[in-house]
């Protein structure tokens, strides 16, 4: 575990993350969800199944998870961690592509960011929160359309109420310079299956090869 300095309006905190370096030459920054840390099992999982294929992966807490608080702090503080990061994997794997991929909060975190100015060489969202659940009225779309590197939304097909109607999330993303979705049949916003009971672990090293895909296979199709 590493700990890492993150400049706030009101002074300097740290936050923890977990850095493994690869040799594929590219590196996968992740964030966790609202509710959640770097720890949880969806996440140890997704990132162990992507230094299986040789990611340099870092993974990290907002601060108000490090402070030991259930609710997210402004997005400028996340938006300050997200730079924090990056600027501390591009230090620790110089010659590397940064992939910003992040579960739900922290991927839509991540794209404020990269629309505010931060540099990385594409973003993944695995589950993009579009709205609060079940308020498609108050979508959060108006930064997308800026971020000018390739972005990938890796969505279930159901039961996911942060992208109900399904047509005006397809509608969002097509307002993107440069993305496309790949949909995981039958699943919800974590992806679980109806029937198919797997664990958390499971359900997040299964999205890794799509990751792999877009960060090494080159050009949005």
């Amino acid at each position: 575990m590493v700990e890492i300095q993150v400049a706030l309006p009101k002074g300097t905190t740290v936050v923890s993350a977990d850095w493994t370096r690869g040799d594929n030459g590219a590196t996968v920054i992740v964030a966790h969800g609202a509710g959640t840390g770097k720890d949880h099992p969806f996440l140890t999982g997704y990132v162990e199944a992507l230094r299986a294929i040789g990611f340099s992966t870092l993974r990290f807490n907002f601060p108000y998870v490090q402070q030991g608080r259930r609710m997210p702090g402004p997005a400028a503080h996340a938006i300050a961690t997200w730079n924090a990061v990056t600027t501390f994997a591009r230090t620790s794997d110089p010659a590397a592509t940064i992939w910003a991929t992040g579960k739900s909060y922290g991927g839509r975190m991540a794209s404020m960011a990269v629309a505010e100015g931060l540099r990385v060489d594409g973003l993944v969202y695995l589950g993009y929160p579009l709205h609060p659940p079940g308020r498609p009225e108050k979508p959060r779309v108006e930064h997308l359309p800026a971020i000018t590197v390739p972005q990938l939304f890796v969505e279930g097909t159901k039961n996911d109420p942060f992208i109900q109607p399904i047509s005006q999330f397809e509608q969002a993303v097509a307002t993107c310079r440069e993305a496309r979705i790949v949909w995981i049949e039958g699943g919800g916003h974590t992806f679980e299956v109806k029937g198919r009971k797997l664990p958390a672990e499971q359900i997040g090293a299964s999205l890794a090869p799509i990751v792999a895909d877009f960060a090494l296979g080159g050009a949005v199709a």
